[in-house]
């Protein structure tokens, strides 16, 4: 599990490991913005992704009940199949497509969230070299 620094807010943001633990990056919950959106940096890279995926992205896991590949892709390429990466891309997701924010870098996702709903609580996460999975807690 990700050892966590910070609280989450813009002003003491979170230093988080990416799911293998090779990359740090820090992220935020910012509820000011519309519509309130999870922001994390990577270097000089700037993700967003809508915050209301922390729960619809629960409710996923606790529904397909069992361990779930993360899948981690960007925007320009095609998520597997059945990973976390690809549900959060879908029209068949809550949001009824991406729940990345900004053009060009919506993708990601099972790189940079998990580690967040682990720090949440809500879902235990792999953290070895390569094809980390994540489940619901």
């Amino acid at each position: 599990m990700n050892k966590v620094k910070g609280s989450g807010t813009k002003e003491d943001p979170w230093i988080l490991k990416t799911p293998p633990g090779t990359s740090e990056f820090i992220a935020y919950k910012d509820e000011s913005l519309s519509p309130p959106a999870l922001c994390c940096q990577v270097g000089s890279t700037k993700l967003s992704y809508q915050l209301r995926f922390i729960e619809d992205l629960h409710q996923m896991l606790l529904k397909h009940g069992t361990w779930m590949l993360l899948g981690s892709a960007d925007e320009q390429k095609a998520a597997a199949e059945g990973t976390v990466e690809a549900w959060a891309r879908s029209e068949v997701n809550p949001v009824g497509g991406w729940y990345g924010l900004k053009k060009g870098f919506r993708g990601r996702f099972g790189m940079y969230v998990p580690p967040v709903m682990e720090i949440l609580g809500l879902a235990e996460l792999e953290h070895l070299p390569k094809n980390n999975r994540m489940r619901a807690k």
